[in-house]
């Protein structure tokens, strides 16, 4: 088995739609980034490539590229997952923390868990996410951005 770890971080701002782990969630400001710029499927992406010892997500879908403008990161998941499955590796399990002083994130946690597993392959209860507040510390707490860790165990081939 390996270990990958993740993290993310992008900043808020308005005219933009906010997405975490792949769901819309509704909130006066948006991520700002290249793709749609969710922190949390950014962090579960590096993580899942850490482990398999392959690099990151600027390598493979770099913000000079404008194939990848405004995509979806789930997409950039699918992508993830085909190049890991390539070389046989599969998900054991996935955690994400999300880091955001607002908007609560609680009632979008369960959609968030179902949406990750579902492109993950692994049942529910092999994804785990949560969020939590910086207390009003940091730039997260002072509602400037948002960020993201995760970690992900593989099963090797």
């Amino acid at each position: 088995m390996r270990i990958g770890h993740g993290y993310d971080v992008h900043r808020l701002k308005e005219g933009r739609d906010l997405v975490l782990c792949g769901i819309n969630i509704p909130y006066a400001k948006g991520l700002d980034g290249h793709s749609d710029a969710d922190v949390a499927v950014h962090a579960l992406m590096d993580a899942i490539l850490g482990a398999a010892s392959m690099g990151d997500i600027g390598r493979l879908f770099p913000d000079t590229d404008s194939a990848y403008k405004n995509i979806s990161s789930i997409i950039l998941l699918k992508k993830v997952m085909e190049l890991i499955s390539e070389k046989g590796f599969t998900v054991s399990n996935a955690d994400v923390t999300i880091i955001a002083q607002k908007p609560k994130l609680a009632p979008y946690i369960a959609d968030m868990v179902i949406e990750l597993a579902e492109n993950l392959s692994v049942p529910q209860s092999r994804v785990n996410v949560k969020a939590t507040t910086e207390e009003k510390l940091g730039f997260t707490g002072n509602e400037l951005g948002i960020s993201a860790h995760a970690v992900v165990l593989l099963n090797e081939p």
